[in-house]
């Protein structure tokens, strides 16, 4: 099955951070938008960066630091850079983890759990912003309605997909759970269903309860399909 696009799911109503505003003006929107963090733009409205309370609160951590001794590691130097930032432009980091509208909310959840980010700046071809995707945009999926994940399994899987004649199977649906039944001639064909069904943004399980006329999965049945064709080997 085909899943939702980013697009289908980002805000676009998105509020930003110039790269050039103080660190003070970075906190006070931070604060009066109620969110952790923010994109970073430039003039052109490209995503130059992200800034977050955890870049600010370096400016705490090492409020008292008065250790002179030099520090080898990478992540400490990068950190007492920003703690001494003054700008969005040394707060952030940078490059920003962005994503395409026409990106699936598959591979929106993949990137924001390898990239270890909450949100994804969304981005046109030129690199303008147009939008941002959270993790609760995509959780949000799983809060469909059950009828309306119901609706997809039969009109998607059931027709368009295996063309079944109405009556022929059937989904019930509760709280996510999707319960297939029905009778179809091939064991391969109900774990076609089983496997589209699983795929369909919002489903949580699937209990596949449907049965088949004949087992067309094992080696055997494989051969006694073929022979029953005239066919030997």
């Amino acid at each position: 099955m085909t899943h939702r696009q980013v697009k289908d799911v980002m805000t676009t109503d998105v509020r930003t951070v110039y790269v050039g505003a103080p660190a003070k003006v970075v906190a006070e929107q931070l604060e009066a938008e109620q969110v952790s963090a923010l994109p970073v733009v430039d003039d052109d409205f490209h995503v130059v960066g992200v800034v977050s309370e955890a870049d600010l609160l370096h400016k705490i951590t090492y409020q008292d630091d008065v250790d002179d001794r030099p520090r080898l590691l990478r992540r400490h130097r990068a950190d007492r850079a920003k703690a001494e930032a003054a700008s969005a432009r040394t707060l952030m980091t940078s490059p920003a983890v962005t994503i395409r509208p026409g990106a699936s909310v598959v591979e929106a959840a993949a990137l924001m759990e390898r990239q270890h980010v909450k949100r994804l700046p969304v981005v046109d071809d030129t690199g303008e912003l147009v939008g941002i995707v959270s993790r609760r945009d995509l959780v949000r999926l799983f809060t469909r309605p059950d009828e309306e994940i119901r609706s997809e399994v039969e009109q998607e899987v059931f027709g368009q997909v295996l063309m079944l004649a109405p009556g022929t199977a059937a989904a019930w649906v509760a709280n996510g759970h999707v319960t297939l039944r029905g009778r179809l001639p091939r064991r391969s064909e109900t774990q076609i269903v089983a496997e589209l069904t699983r795929r369909i943004d919002g489903v949580v399980g699937v209990a596949n309860a449907m049965t088949f006329e004949q087992d067309d999965t094992t080696y055997r049945a494989l051969r006694e399909d073929v022979a029953s064709r005239g066919i030997y080997y």
